[in-house]
């Protein structure tokens, strides 16, 4: 609050000596700010003023009027920009690609229009109306945003780094598909898994198991398996986490088509309290899934941390690096549940829902199928795991979005980037028969390749890059006979 007239100097007012500088000057309002008007009546008539003068009037684009269909579909956004007196200066709508048909996360804008405002250099609108929508695509989940843009445009939006795909017209005008790259899917599969080839690449064998979370025991038909819960998760949420942990395993023995023995687990925690809440999730864990707990080792008093050992028999154990090209890849998911509480678009919970008798059949699966090639789907999602089953194989991948069988209550960009409770990917000929386990869903939706990397199809047939590169966690393809 002000003394007399003169605003307080927090310095002075610590013991440090008067300003000397005056007070501090209040932040100038920007000339330009873009907002969301997709309610703002009075501002969306403003933004189709300035479209029909510019496309209509001026550039004869369109007779008569430029609006179709997508003005009044109930998912589209509008993006105005304003200037700093509330005058529209220019807009943007961004809206599905598609009308009808599963969400893919491909996201199309259209009908930019700007002009310029004071205090604002030429292009200042647009770019800022560009890059507000290229934003808001992506809060919106979208894995593909395109946008037709007049030939003229082109090396704006190109600056903007935009990238050119292919010539096309509109009302006989020329254009250009452009689009603007999204990296999320590779983002996400790299930080999960880009560093372990660095990591342990010397220390595994190069065997057909190389890159698996299973790996038979020399010289018997037991699988062994282990995984680590997040710290982070045992401490926030410790009965989850240790749910987590027998869910994990679970899958992984089941990947490699073996039949559970039990664990060992090896749990630490703050307290009795905390301790105790793991092993409740661990304990549920062992009735659901049929993996008995058979020792372990419990340390209290110290930071939360959980590890499982699983132990499981398979007689023809399935690598995850035996696909070929040309075979058929299938994802198989179980899509009931919800996200669970706290982990939206992260971790998908299905099988804390489900009764034994329920989960059995989609843990059978791999080992009644027996498929060339499977992994279960991890913390790198559902197109890191192809990725990896691709590396593993020495292929590439190609996978109709399309056709990846979804829950409809998940954006499909969160869905291919979250943990998704059970989900298997496998490789087998493309004439075997579908894959079936309970209530999994199972969909051919991929195809190995000889040409490195996983790409996307789309409903359009334009494809684009999910992860570019031939090994996703750098340890190569799996070789040598069976072990």
């Amino acid at each position: 609050m002000p003394v007399g007239n003169r605003p307080i100097d927090v310095i002075e007012l610590l013991g440090g000596p008067p300003s000397r500088i005056g007070p501090r000057p209040v932040p100038a309002t920007p000339p330009l700010v873009v907002v969301d008007a997709s309610d703002d009546p009075a501002r969306l008539r403003a933004y189709r003023k300035l479209r029909h003068r510019a496309f209509v009037d001026e550039q004869r684009l369109f007779a008569g009027i430029d609006a179709d269909e997508w003005d009044d579909h109930p998912a589209t956004i509008f993006l105005t920009a304003l200037a700093r007196d509330g005058t529209v200066l220019g807009g943007v709508r961004l809206h599905p690609a598609q009308d009808g048909g599963p969400e893919l996360g491909w996201w199309r804008g259209s009908r930019l229009v700007a002009t310029r405002g004071p205090d604002l250099r030429r292009g200042d609108v647009g770019a800022a109306l560009v890059r507000a929508a290229c934003g808001r695509a992506l809060e919106c989940g979208a894995l593909r945003f395109d946008a037709r843009v007049q030939a003229a445009h082109a090396p704006f939006f190109t600056q903007l780094g935009w990238e050119q795909i292919r010539a096309t017209r509109i009302c006989g005008a020329p254009h250009l598909l452009m689009r603007w790259p999204i990296h999320r899917i590779a983002e996400h599969a790299h930080a999960t898994k880009e560093s372990l080839g660095e990591l342990i690449g010397e220390v595994l064998p190069h065997d057909r198991w190389r890159g698996d979370d299973g790996v038979p025991i020399p010289g018997s038909d037991v699988i062994a398996c282990t995984d680590a819960i997040t710290p982070s998760m045992v401490d926030r949420d410790p009965r989850w986490a240790g749910w987590c942990g027998m869910l994990v395993t679970a899958n992984d023995l089941a990947a490699m088509g073996a039949t559970p023995i039990g664990v060992l687990d090896a749990v630490a925690g703050r307290d009795t309290a905390h301790v105790a809440a793991i092993l409740r999730g661990v304990r549920d864990g062992a009735e659901a899934f049929d993996l008995p707990v058979l020792g372990g080792h419990t340390q209290l008093g110290v930071p939360g941390a959980l590890s499982v050992t699983g132990l499981g028999r398979a007689a023809a154990p399935v690598p995850g690096g035996g696909g070929r090209p040309g075979d058929a890849v299938w994802v198989c998911a179980d899509l009931e549940g919800g996200w669970r509480p706290g982990y939206r678009g992260r971790q998908w919970d299905s099988t804390s829902r489900r009764t034994r008798a329920e989960l059995r059949p989609m843990l059978d699966l791999v080992r009644r199928t027996q498929p060339r090639a499977a992994k279960d789907a991890s913390m790198a999602g559902i197109v890191g795991t192809v990725a990896m089953l691709a590396e593993a194989s020495g292929c590439g991948a190609e996978i109709e979005i399309a056709r990846v069988p979804r829950p409809e209550r998940a954006l499909m960009a969160d869905w291919l980037t979250c943990f998704p409770g059970f989900a298997v990917v496998l490789a087998q000929p493309a004439d075997a028969p579908e894959p079936r386990g309970g209530g999994a869903v199972s969909a051919g939706c991929a195809r190995l390749s000889a040409h490195g990397g996983v790409r996307l199809r789309w409903p359009d047939d334009e494809i684009t890059t999910a992860v570019a590169v031939d090994a996703i966690t750098g340890l190569g393809p799996a070789t040598g006979g069976p072990s």
